[in-house]
């Protein structure tokens, strides 16, 4: 029996509450050279395919309110529908050449790269990042398909020498089956693109749920994919209320393995739910990146690394720095020159070109990130940076707060806000200890100039990836994915393929 994944789990798309609902369509949609890119409707079996009771849903602009579209609002009998279509569809794509599903995934990665602009667009107005990490993340999202494109030729690899007379052994890699990929709505191009791409390069076909705070990205890729020319049942995906669809694909047997890219809380009820029929089950869960800044450290780098760490996707990220621990001899100065920068961040609607920082996701972010900030300085934390009016209700001033104790809920909890949690330290061993204090692995940042302290550290901090004097370290050849309770398996990479593959051994007599 599976457990209930709740709606209230995740936050609503209607964003109820934070804006009146407005009747016409966004004047941003005018900006949009390929209007066709702005699909309603689910897409299962090749066609594009409503609710059976025609039940819509509401995307809206987080910076303003202004409905963008009203999308189909499918459920359980749709989502088995979009599972009985991969199924069928699976024996025949698994049997085509490698070098066939590669022609259609560089197909889909060139169809991309041409609407890039408009995907962006697209991106902004559903999840209100700026515009020019909308085409950064278009751009990061193709690039899992064109490299997968290139290992689906290399998927079987492995060899094994034979230790019994007269035998040969064989090793192969075989798709598992039918995938469901639950994606998320900080990130809705990359997120599908990372775990499409690799199970499509295996051999596999797809049932995709993207958030239903920000869908439009994920039915702009499979218009993409339609044009691209794969085969009907291949890629769906279903658009609606997470729960009865999520819960569905957990529980069909048809479904072999489930990706999903969320919090922590709700991948346990993912991996309960995937539980009951055995499914492989890879996990991109939360984070609390903490960002260690040594005494050596050039002033003005680690400057530009802390806020390039803490505010992309205005602190939307699960890679975002959450804990800034400073030594001690450096802190004030870096505290000043941190809170100078923060201030100097636009604040402004994704779609301006000037603006580093947009909007929220949805109310419940704001109210929590408000409460993280009321608790530090409850505690004695002092607020830096911070103090200025905002254009809208979902968007949040830009915050840095010093000297924040351990037992601070911002120091405990993940923090999705452009919020930044100072503290100083005084040695290597007791930055280690607090740094690797919580339950959450996935990344850890560094700042020195010291070459041994950057080796121990990197062997030193619990986490499943450490970037040392830099921020950016994602990438398609790259395994990304945590340790603890940030996740299960790896994406991105050779690694990324494992979860959607099974190895197959066969020992022949040669007799």
């Amino acid at each position: 029996m599976t457990a209930p994944i709740r709606t209230d789990h995740f936050a609503s798309s209607h964003r109820t509450g934070d804006h009146p609902a407005k009747p016409l369509p966004h004047p941003g949609l005018a900006r949009l050279a390929d209007r066709r890119l702005l699909k309603e409707l689910s897409y299962i079996d090749g066609r594009w395919t409503a609710a059976r009771d025609d039940a819509r849903f509401a995307v809206t602009d987080p910076a303003d309110g202004t409905l963008v579209a009203r999308v189909a609002a499918l459920g359980a009998d749709e989502a088995r529908e979009a599972v009985a279509a991969a199924d069928r569809a699976f024996a025949a794509w698994k049997t085509l050449l490698p070098q066939v599903r590669a022609g259609l995934l560089r197909r889909w990665h060139d169809l991309m790269q041409e609407a890039a602009e408009d995907l962006a667009v697209l991106m902004t107005l559903e999840q209100g990042k700026p515009l020019a990490e909308a085409r950064g993340e278009i751009a990061y999202a193709a690039s899992f398909i064109a490299y997968y494109a290139e290992e689906a030729l290399r998927v079987n690899v492995e060899g094994v020498t034979s230790h019994l007379p007269g035998a040969q052994m064989m090793l192969r890699r075989e798709p598992v089956g039918v995938a469901a990929l639950l994606t998320p709505w900080n990130f809705p191009s990359a997120m599908l693109t990372r775990k499409a791409a690799a199970a499509l390069a295996a051999g596999c076909t797809v049932v995709a749920h993207p958030s239903s705070q920000t869908p439009l990205s994920a039915l702009a890729l499979g218009e993409l994919a339609d044009r691209a020319g794969f085969p009907a049942g291949v890629v769906n995906i279903v658009t609606g209320q997470p729960a009865p669809i999520a819960e569905t694909f957990c529980a069909d047997v048809r479904v072999r393995a489930v990706s999903f890219t969320g919090s922590t809380g709700i991948g346990r009820l993912v991996a309960r739910n995937a539980a009951a029929t055995i499914k492989r089950v890879v996990m991109e869960l939360g984070g609390h990146a903490p960002l260690i800044i040594f005494a050596d450290a050039d002033l003005d780098r680690a400057v530009e690394i802390a806020v390039a760490a803490k505010f992309a996707t205005s602190g939307q990220d699960c890679l975002a720095a959450n804990r800034i621990y400073v030594e001690r001899p450096l802190h004030e100065r870096f505290a000043s020159a941190f809170a100078a920068r923060v201030e100097a961040l636009k604040v402004g609607p994704g779609l301006d070109e000037a603006s580093e920082i947009g909007p929220l996701m949805h109310r419940a972010a704001v109210e929590k990130a408000q409460a993280q900030i009321d608790d530090a300085l409850a505690r004695g934390a002092r607020r830096l940076a911070g103090e200025r009016t905002m254009p809208g209700p979902l968007f949040l001033a830009p915050t840095v707060l010093a000297d924040v104790p351990d037992d601070a809920l911002i120091m405990r909890e993940e923090t999705f806000a452009p919020v930044a949690a100072l503290a100083p330290f005084d040695s290597e061993a007791e930055v280690v200890r607090r740094a690797n204090a919580t339950e959450y692995g996935l990344v850890a940042y560094v700042v020195t100039r010291d070459g041994a302290r950057a080796a121990r550290m990197a062997e030193a901090l619990d986490y499943g990836m450490v970037a040392i004097n830099r921020v950016k370290i994602t990438g398609a050849p790259v395994p990304f994915g945590g340790v603890k309770q940030s996740g299960l398996g790896r994406e991105g990479s050779r690694h990324g393929l494992e979860a959607f593959t099974d190895l197959k051994y066969v020992c022949l007599d040669l007799g």
